[in-house]
């Protein structure tokens, strides 16, 4: 499989974001490849950990604002790039990133190289699609889940107008400016200098074949290939009693209204603190990351046993 790798000078002095990479090698789960996955790795290594998943076309730095309030309050924070994003490797053919793949290639990070158990999980955009397949396939590992702006489609219902648009950009824009569309994504305007660290794991458009093709993926037909997988995860998250808290913001209109279909199907939502984040887009944890750190250790203390 032909890669690239972003050289590590691109990473050097970015704002807020003094954390170092730590590197493992998965497997590609149809061909026997290794490719190289980073993840930040935070807080003693015998705390409670919680996992905190990205989206497209974002990266681990997306929570560089969550981290230190998880890692004041006692508890271990990994958070890894998605193969084809931050520092991980990034395939350089579109046609090798599949739905399937991303589940296995994270699986293997956090099941079989970190052995982690007892997860709390966070997701949101992409890293909500990759880790509920996750929660409903290994349930056992779980303690809790925390789900703000994002979902887990089949196909089976009408993708909305909002996300079209964008599924339409993203596949006939010249070029993908990885900064600007994240801080349009944002209620407020990001700096420039923070466009930029969204920007550092791409030096050029070959470095974003994942980028590109992550919103294809998304399931919006019912001839989708990760159709039946995301059907059969949704029974299994119809069965799903621990605790399983939503976040989700009030000012994204790709994810909005998502939440009303967990409150319904999952058990485990039943009596939580649900709460809406306000003055937050849909990176919402780029704009009020400290206050999801501090929603995410008030859960974690009201449903520790």
């Amino acid at each position: 499989m032909e890669r690239v790798r972003t050289p590590d000078e691109r990473f050097v002095d970015l704002p807020d974001f003094p954390f170092g990479a730590h590197y493992v090698d998965v497997v590609d789960p149809t061909g026997g490849e290794t490719l190289r996955m980073a993840y930040l790795d935070e807080g003693p290594s015998d705390a409670e950990v919680v996992v905190l998943l990205h989206g497209e076309p974002t990266w681990s730095y997306l929570y560089r604002f969550m981290i230190p309030g998880l890692v004041a309050a006692g508890r271990r924070v990994i958070a890894p790039d998605l193969i084809g994003f931050g520092r991980s490797d990034k395939p350089s053919h579109r046609r090798e990133y599949t739905f399937a793949r991303h589940v296995e290639w994270t699986r293997e990070l956090l099941f079989d190289h970190l052995h982690l158990s007892g997860v709390t999980f966070f997701g949101q955009d992409w890293g909500s699609l990759v880790g509920l397949r996750l929660v409903a396939e290994h349930p056992d590992r779980y303690a809790r889940v925390v789900l703000s702006n994002g979902g887990l489609p089949t196909g089976d219902e009408k993708a909305n107008d909002a996300f079209l648009d964008w599924q339409d950009f993203s596949q006939n824009a010249p070029e993908l400016p990885i900064g600007r569309i994240i801080s349009g994504g944002c209620v407020g305007r990001l700096s420039d200098e923070v466009v930029a660290a969204y920007d550092a794991p791409f030096p050029d458009e070959s470095f974003k074949e994942g980028a590109r093709e992550f919103p294809k993926l998304v399931p919006t037909s019912p001839e989708d290939p990760a159709h039946d997988a995301n059907v059969a995860a949704w029974i299994s998250l119809g069965a799903f009693t621990k605790p399983f808290l939503l976040c989700f913001s009030d000012g994204d209109p790709i994810t909005r209204g998502g939440d009303k279909k967990f409150l319904r199907a999952v058990p485990g939502t039943k009596g939580q603190a649900h709460t809406t984040i306000a003055g937050g887009g849909h990176f919402v944890q780029e704009e009020k990351g400290p206050e999801l750190a501090d929603v995410l250790n008030g859960f974690i203390a009201a449903t520790q046993k």
